[in-house]
């Protein structure tokens, strides 16, 4: 499947570090899901949607990528986000991670959102689950 970044209503730029290389060269498999994180991380901490809050968090049930090239130093990378499904209390979110145009993996992962004092599932209200809808494609 040929994948772009203009799939993704959300694009993070971030760049790859020497130290995110290993022996063979090429940046380490472990750093793939930092920059998924980073992505993600700067939807959910992002003060203009307020989706952190003193009451509620997010947590990672599942996370899935799928390795599909080499990315390189020096350079930046781009990563794109978008949300497949809303549930009651969950975001199902696809990304992929882009370098020179070239897709290098793609992730599938679930978030949850919880209550910060109970550490259980919560419902999503109205005002979080319209920021995610907003991040839906098709």
């Amino acid at each position: 499947m040929e994948r772009s970044l203009n799939d993704y209503p959300h694009v993070r730029q971030e760049n790859v570090r020497y130290g995110d290389t290993d022996r063979q060269g090429h940046v380490n498999n472990a750093v793939f899901s930092t920059f998924f994180e980073c992505s993600r991380t700067s939807i959910l901490y992002d003060p203009s949607r307020k989706l952190i809050t003193a009451d509620r968090e997010f947590v990672i049930v599942k996370f899935e990528v799928e390795y599909l090239a080499e990315l390189g130093w020096p350079g930046t990378v781009e990563i794109g986000t978008r949300v497949a499904k809303l549930g009651r209390s969950s975001i199902v979110c696809e990304q992929a991670l882009f370098q020179n145009g070239v897709c290098a993996a793609v992730s599938s992962n679930v978030m949850v959102m919880i209550d910060a004092l109970t550490r259980k599932s919560a419902a999503l209200p109205d005002d979080v689950a319209s920021v995610f809808t907003d991040l839906m494609v098709g």
